[in-house]
């Protein structure tokens, strides 16, 4: 008899949520099979990361290959698949971006981002979106306000939030920096922004707004810091989502979509905050800083963009997400808002009670979705499929959340 379950209650830590119960035997393409022989499809991306779907063969041979030649080094030590990422990445960033340090996850860019930028400013005061997601490190936890911040004790000295822009944003944003000035005791280092807000509930500040919040950075000797962990690497139609907005960060951080599903993540930021850092002695010195493996695969996973032109193909993908989405919220009252870039969309469900029952039906259906709670705004799901997705496939999950939705509601 089968015990797996049985394991799974008796040895795993429940770390957010419930296990999706089916056993996960594989995956290629924007599909998972299961051990009992059901295929399901991946509008997720895995865990927002898998933009090449899964099982991509260039990654597979790259890492096939890497692994059996350099696969981890003293982290002091350098390879060339570590600078050839460095130099590739910064050339496909303006001119100011092009210092960068490669780590494993989004939230230890962020972090490190932050140690930076306190360090350089020699401030200590952080600045964030109430709806944000950073990670559950330390300093990216305490820059983190959509989930998580209850009962771990005091987070960080010195972390404000920022309400997530909506109606005269521009009045709300000065609020918002009067209420932080009148708070701060004049050590604000940092703000640190998501350009799409996703585990906030798809939220896009409209256009302007990231002018006017980096003019409030400057005002106040503050560094801007963009985390695209999500929204990076094409997947909003463009390799980056803050070029929609003609502002440059002071720091970029990225994470899940550059390592395509491994764990490989980045800080760029410019040769003079490096230089200063430097003097300061910043110190982020970690186990698996400058791995030569998920180097190399990051190197595959540019390659793939640039070949494939993907930031193009979200775009026109995205597009027609967007149109078949826009068709099942025409037909469903239920759906209240869908909105979004490229290939990351929320769809908003208006009864907070049936967008549950609404997920587990698409599961069965055949279809794996992702939806945030958010109390009082229902719940929102997160459409993020690999940018290699076709459209037949799109036409398929897009079936199923229609099938779903009108079976639930």
């Amino acid at each position: 008899m089968d015990t797996f379950w049985d394991d799974v209650d008796r040895h795993l830590v429940r770390y957010g949520g419930t296990f999706t119960r089916e056993i996960i035997d594989g995956a290629s393409g924007s599909f998972l099979f299961t051990e009992d022989g059901r295929r399901i499809l991946d509008f997720t991306s895995g865990q927002m990361s898998a933009i090449l779907g899964h099982s991509h063969p260039r990654i597979v041979a790259t890492v096939q290959r890497q692994i059996a030649n350099l696969d981890h080094l003293f982290s002091g030590m350098l390879s060339r698949p570590v600078v050839d990422l460095a130099r590739r990445l910064a050339a496909t960033l303006p001119p100011s971006l092009s210092k960068v340090q490669l780590l494993t996850t989004g939230a230890e860019s962020n972090e490190a981002a932050l140690r930076m930028a306190k360090l350089v400013t020699g401030k200590h005061e952080v600045v964030s979106f109430a709806r944000s997601w950073h990670g559950m490190t330390a300093a990216a936890a305490a820059a983190t306000y959509s989930a998580g911040r209850k009962g771990y004790g005091p987070a960080t000295p010195g972390n404000f939030a920022i309400p997530a822009p909506s109606g005269d944003w521009q009045a709300q944003l000065d609020l918002a920096f009067d209420l932080i000035d009148a708070q701060s005791v004049g050590a604000l280092a940092a703000c640190i922004v998501e350009p799409i807000l996703s585990s906030g509930g798809i939220l896009e500040p409209p256009v302007g707004y990231f002018a006017a919040l980096s003019a409030k950075c400057r005002e106040r000797g503050m560094l801007l810091i963009l985390d695209e962990a999500q929204t990076g690497l094409c997947r909003t139609g463009t390799w980056y989502a803050f070029e929609r907005d003609g502002v440059v960060p002071d720091i970029l951080t990225l994470s899940k979509t550059l390592g395509a599903g491994l764990p490989l993540a980045a800080v760029v930021t410019s040769a003079e905050i490096e230089e200063e850092a430097h003097a300061r002695n910043y110190l982020f010195f970690t186990t698996h800083v400058s791995d030569p493996l998920v180097a190399a695969v990051g190197n595959t996973v540019l390659d793939v963009l640039e070949e494939e032109r993907l930031d193009e193909q979200a775009a026109k993908l995205g597009a027609f997400l967007r149109n078949g989405l826009d068709d099942i919220a025409a037909r469903h009252p239920l759906v209240s808002d869908v909105r979004g870039r490229g290939l990351l969309v929320g769809v908003e469900i208006a009864d907070e009670g049936l967008s549950a029952p609404i997920t587990r039906k698409c599961l069965e259906l055949g279809l794996h979705m992702n939806i945030v709670q958010i109390p009082g705004m229902g719940g929102v799901f997160r459409i993020a499929p690999p940018l290699t997705a076709t459209e037949e496939e799109l036409a398929l999950g897009l079936s199923i959340l229609d099938e779903a939705i009108g079976a639930v509601g």
